[in-house]
């Protein structure tokens, strides 16, 4: 039986219709079963309630041969204590039940000279720490940025021919799409093989400028597209204008800056680490279809 946390999010939807696809037994914990396939709920056993709920987490995961854990992202509290409170209930349950193998969703960072300073991805690597001291396998798959990242700047890009960040318009990242991110988390939960502890990043084909993003989106849309850089002071103001806390806020900042700097080029490109999703196929897929319309 697999646990899975977060089963109608972007990343934990898709590992839920591979495993479901493969007649996987699964065991989902889901706040409105109602958002699920109906096929799904035909498929898969339900647990009702908040992955970060000390019950829910504690009848899910008896007699779990493995869980896939996604943290949900902080918004309106302190950063670090959103990662690990949220988490705490679940690596006792883990502890308590023996559940022999962990799958977390984390960041790219570990190790690294950003690792204390890095907002959202320092949080998520003390989230892997707390799930690593419960002595289960573990495997933390490290993502860069997601591709879905610029995506959902698709409005934008259609009334004003723009999308905006606050990163380097000529700095080459690593860009990953979240279904070669769901892809590898399947895999890994179908084998019951593994053990150790130890993190696994999930890479593009490629590193990329937001300046080639822009002309592969021009080039895929027929649309005309350019990147706008903006200064951190406006980041900082569009997520404290948004309702986010002045702690996300700041992490937001600082995990953006860590990224300019090279935090996610520390991770090393390998067949094992890299995903199939080019940015073109991702433009293909998800913006043409878009401003086709």
């Amino acid at each position: 039986m697999i646990v899975i946390t977060a089963p109608t999010s972007q990343i934990g939807g898709k590992v839920v219709k591979t495993l479901i696809e493969a007649d996987v037994p699964l065991r989902l914990i889901v706040r409105d079963a109602s958002k699920l396939p109906e096929h799904v709920r035909d498929r898969a056993e339900i647990v009702l309630g908040s992955h970060g709920d000390a019950s829910a987490v504690d009848r899910a995961f008896e007699g779990a041969d493995a869980v896939f854990w996604l943290a949900p992202p902080p918004w309106a509290q302190l950063l670090e204590d959103a990662y690990h409170s949220f988490t705490k209930s679940a690596a006792e349950a883990i502890y308590r039940h023996s559940v022999p193998r962990v799958l977390s969703i984390t960041a790219i960072g570990r190790g690294t000279d950003w690792q204390d300073r890095a907002g959202p991805v320092t949080a998520s690597i003390h989230m892997d720490d707390l799930l690593m001291s419960t002595g289960a396998a573990f495997r933390a798959l490290a993502m860069p940025s997601f591709m879905e990242n610029t995506a959902r700047q698709l409005g934008v890009m259609k009334e004003k021919g723009m999308f905006f960040g606050p990163i380097a318009s000529d700095r080459k990242l690593p860009f990953t799409a979240t279904r070669d991110m769901a892809a590898a988390a399947a895999r890994l939960l179908a084998d019951h093989s593994w053990s150790g502890q130890r993190e696994v990043p999930v890479l593009g084909p490629e590193d990329l400028s937001f300046d080639d993003q822009a002309a592969i989106i021009s080039e895929v849309t027929g649309h005309a597209v350019r990147y706008q850089q903006i200064s951190y002071d406006q980041l900082k103001q569009q997520f404290l204008g948004r309702g986010a806390s002045e702690s996300v806020t700041q992490g937001y900042v600082d995990m953006y800056r860590a990224k300019e700097e090279g935090i996610d080029n520390t991770a090393t490109r390998t067949p094992e680490t890299t995903g199939s999703t080019s940015f073109r196929a991702f433009c293909e897929e998800n913006l043409m279809p878009v401003f086709a319309v």
